[in-house]
C-alpha cells in the first residue's frame, strides 16, 4: 500500500511540474511600459508614466546604489551617454532617497538630460517586471513597444544598435 501511494504521489508531482503553465512576464503582455507614479531625484517631485515622451525609445533601469555592479555599469553608460542621446533613459530604484540622491549626485546624472532618475517607493514597477536582480534592464521602441531585456549589465553600445 505504501509503495502505491509513493507512487501515485511521485506521478503527481512529476505532472504537475510538467502541466503547461503560463511563465511570460507582465511586460510581454502589456503594449507598452507599466503605470507609475514615482518620485523624481533630486527634488521629489511626482514622475508618472504619462510624462514619458511621446515617439521616443526608451530605456527602463532598475539599480540599487549601493550595487558595484550597477555603480559600474552606471559610470559606463553615462561615458557613452552620447550613443543613446535621442533615447530616454529611466533609473528606478526602490532604495532609500538620500541614497538614490547621492547617487544621482556621485555619477553626475545632471549631466546626462536625457536620464531621469527616481524612487519607486511603493515598488511598484519592480513587482510588475518581478526585479530579480539589478542592473535590469528593459528597452522600448519610440512606439512604445517592448523590444529587449538584460539582466546584470547596460549593454549601451547593444542598446543603441537595438534602437537604430
Amino acid at each position: 500500500m505504501k509503495k502505491t501511494v509513493f507512487t501515485l504521489l511521485a506521478i503527481f508531482i512529476v505532472f504537475s511540474t510538467l502541466a503547461q503553465t503560463d511563465t511570460s512576464q507582465p511586460y510581454f503582455k502589456s503594449p507598452s511600459i507599466a503605470a507609475f507614479n514615482i518620485r523624481k531625484v533630486p527634488d521629489s517631485s511626482s514622475f508618472t508614466n504619462n510624462l514619458l515622451q511621446k515617439n521616443k525609445p526608451t530605456v527602463l533601469i532598475f539599480f540599487n546604489p549601493d550595487c558595484d555592479h550597477c555603480q559600474h555599469a552606471t559610470q559606463n553608460l553615462t561615458s557613452k551617454i552620447d550613443q543613446l542621446k535621442d533615447v530616454q533613459i529611466l533609473m528606478v530604484s526602490v532604495m532609500d532617497f538620500n541614497l538614490v540622491n547621492k547617487f544621482y549626485e556621485d555619477y553626475k546624472i545632471a549631466d546626462c538630460p536625457n536620464i531621469t532618475m527616481a524612487r519607486d517607493g511603493k515598488y511598484e514597477l519592480p513587482r510588475f517586471y518581478n526585479i530579480h536582480s539589478i542592473p535590469d534592464v528593459y528597452v522600448y521602441d519610440k512606439k512604445g513597444k517592448f523590444l529587449n531585456h538584460y539582466k546584470s549589465t547596460i549593454p549601451v553600445e547593444e542598446i543603441a544598435a537595438l534602437l537604430k
